[in-house]
């Protein structure tokens, strides 16, 4: 059985009534990616030996006829930069090649204490600088759609490894878009949860009051699945919400008649691709057929989210990014003549182009006389995008928009034109600066054969009303069942 292609509650049900064992699946998966990696390079770390000890653990227990954890032999990847005490963390950076955390995030915990079994971890751009995968120190990692085109990123890495079927689900983390448009580059689904309904502590920061963990799944299923996991309040982070946590797989029953969805006027724009647009209107009308009610709806201060959040995210890595100093952990330039030079050496050589460009951009957004002239008219621009949100959702219980305005694009087609790739996470960005959840779920391919994402955009803190719209837009349909062909 080629287990590598069932989704994560196929084989959760199949290991609970014994039909197949924990080790089996894990054994199954590193023989897929043995088969694959070397041409989609989704993975900068692989540990099989832990894995598999893992996995033995609940064999084990289930012939002792125990009780085993509700996912017990999962095999899931995690993004290389959410922390795994014992197995390096280098969010693929040089500065961070070595670093090896001496514990674990919180999500890490508590899918460990699921049952879940890490395989490994997944490329992605540099620090999660990046909408292509290609800012990563270490590789490019692959479109398992088309070998040449990009999986959009950050978390390009997790996003490939999963529709490459090289693992049965992932994490990723959002700061502007980077599990929603990866996903919808990819063909997979992905949520990126309202910020504070999943724990931080242990996520290495980029921009902390936008990053958010989510998952990476091959159904809608399983993406509720995975944040009824490791979603809920922890103490270790002091903006994690202490709000109960819903049943979001109990949630996905149920019809979606009479319920409203928002199309804002600022997201169907000149200029989006063509077959990107003729496939959100095919998506919109399948929700209309399933007794959806479609509603008009204005966001009118979405021109400015690029700018505000170029300003917010790259002041706040400015300063989280200070740390990487050569001193206490990471990268050290091997010669330096004193401390300042050392400093100086040390991230000249450690950080990437693209990650000295947003240190340069946040330093000087924050630097006096400039301060409030940027940073803080920015931050009074994310209150007025907050606000059209707090309006929208009156007249609407969910928005739907495209996840990216293009499909996935060519390798170095845009690397060189930093504006042009910033665009790329248009429709992504304002969801992080809001604090609201939203979705990518697979709405159809070009002619060419590549994938399209719809994103669907709810209130704060109700996941379980995306997941439900999600998951009846793909009963409806058969997009989220085609996988590309390695």
């Amino acid at each position: 059985m080629e287990l590598y292609r069932l989704t994560i509650h196929e084989l959760r049900d199949l290991i609970q009534q014994g039909q197949v064992s924990p080790v089996e699946v894990v054994q199954n998966l590193f023989i897929r990616i043995g088969q694959v990696e070397e041409r989609i390079q989704a993975y900068n770390t692989l540990t099989p030996r832990t894995a598999l000890a893992f996995a033995k653990k609940f064999e084990d227990m289930l012939v002792r006829k125990e009780k085993v954890p509700p996912l017990a032999g999962i095999p899931l990847a995690i993004k290389d930069l959410i922390c795994t005490k014992g197995v390096a963390t280098t969010c693929s950076s040089k500065i961070l090649e070595n670093y090896i955390p001496p514990y674990n995030a919180t999500v890490v915990n508590r899918l460990n204490a699921a049952g879940c079994v890490m395989l490994g971890k997944t490329n992605m751009d540099e620090f999660a600088m990046g909408s292509s995968t290609e800012n990563s120190a270490f590789k490019k990692t692959k479109n398992p759609w088309c070998l040449d085109c990009v999986p959009g990123g950050s978390s390009g890495g997790s996003a490939a490894a999963v529709a490459a079927d090289m693992c049965a689900g992932a994490l990723g983390s959002d700061t502007g878009g980077s599990v929603r448009q990866p996903a919808g580059f990819c063909g997979i689904t992905a949520l990126k949860p309202t910020y504070g309904r999943v724990s931080r502590f242990g996520l290495v920061a980029f921009a902390s009051s936008l990053d958010q963990i989510g998952p990476m799944t091959k159904d809608v299923r399983d993406a509720a699945i995975l944040l009824r996991t490791f979603a809920g309040h922890d103490p270790l982070d002091s903006t994690s919400a202490n709000l109960p946590v819903p049943d979001y797989e109990g949630a996905l029953a149920g019809e979606i008649a009479g319920l409203r969805i928002g199309t804002p006027k600022e997201y169907f724009i000149p200029g989006m691709h063509p077959e990107v647009e003729s496939a959100i209107d095919q998506a919109i009308l399948v929700l209309e057929g399933l007794g959806a009610v479609r509603e008009r709806v204005s966001l009118p201060h979405t021109d400015y989210a690029v700018a505000t959040y170029y300003l917010v995210a790259t002041a706040e890595a400015s300063s989280n990014l200070a740390r990487y100093d050569g001193v206490k952990y990471g990268y050290r330039t091997p010669q330096s003549a004193h401390l300042i030079d050392m400093y100086m050496k040390t991230r000249r050589e450690g950080f990437g182009p693209e990650v000295k460009r947003r240190i340069i951009l946040g330093t000087y957004a924050l630097s006096a006389g400039y301060y409030d002239a940027y940073y803080l008219k920015a931050l009074k621009v994310r209150t007025l995008i907050r606000q059209d949100f707090t309006e929208a959702f009156k007249r609407c219980d969910v928005i739907v928009t495209p996840t990216s305005p293009t499909p996935p694009f060519r390798f170095d087609e845009k690397i060189d034109d930093p504006l042009q790739m910033y665009l790329e996470d248009i429709f992504t960005i304002s969801a992080n600066l809001a604090g609201v959840p939203g979705i990518n779920v697979n709405c159809g391919f070009t002619k060419s054969g590549l994938p399209i994402g719809l994103q669907i955009i709810g209130r704060p803190f109700d996941e379980q009303t995306i997941l439900k719209v999600a998951h009846a837009f793909e009963q409806a349909t058969d997009w989220h069942t085609q996988r590309p062909w390695l």
